[in-house]
């Protein structure tokens, strides 16, 4: 499920880097604030290559985000996360979409004619 969200960069938390059994990972929290009648901060995460984008960014900026949703639990507590793929700023320029394409979603003029002929 990719879903995407639209609004003004706030602010690029601190880089936070580790090792793992697969190397090293970098991972970078942004803050985007919707521009909704109410709007609301939202805290997204990029990984690795994802994040060497944000230093491109600056406060201000307008953005569109695609991001997925992923939750886990760790002892018995659940941590939900939404992990960006890609990133385009106001202009429409895509920042980062490296390595990961979402299902493409059909809209209805491209679905095939439906048949009546059911059997009950």
């Amino acid at each position: 499920m990719a879903l995407e969200i639209t609004g003004r960069l706030v602010q690029v938390l601190p880089e936070q880097t580790g090792q793992g059994q697969n190397g090293p990972w970098l991972k970078q929290n942004f803050i985007i604030e919707t521009q909704d009648q109410f709007p609301k901060k939202i805290c997204i995460i990029c990984w690795n290559d994802k994040a060497e984008i944000l230093k491109q960014l600056k406060p201000g900026d307008e953005l569109k985000v695609a991001f997925n949703i992923e939750s886990r639990e760790f002892n018995g507590k659940w941590y939900t996360d939404l992990k960006a793929w890609k990133i385009e700023t106001g202009t429409g320029n895509a920042k980062a979409a490296q390595g990961f394409t979402p299902d493409r979603e059909v809209s209805y003029n491209e679905m095939p004619p439906m048949n009546d002929d059911l059997p009950f």
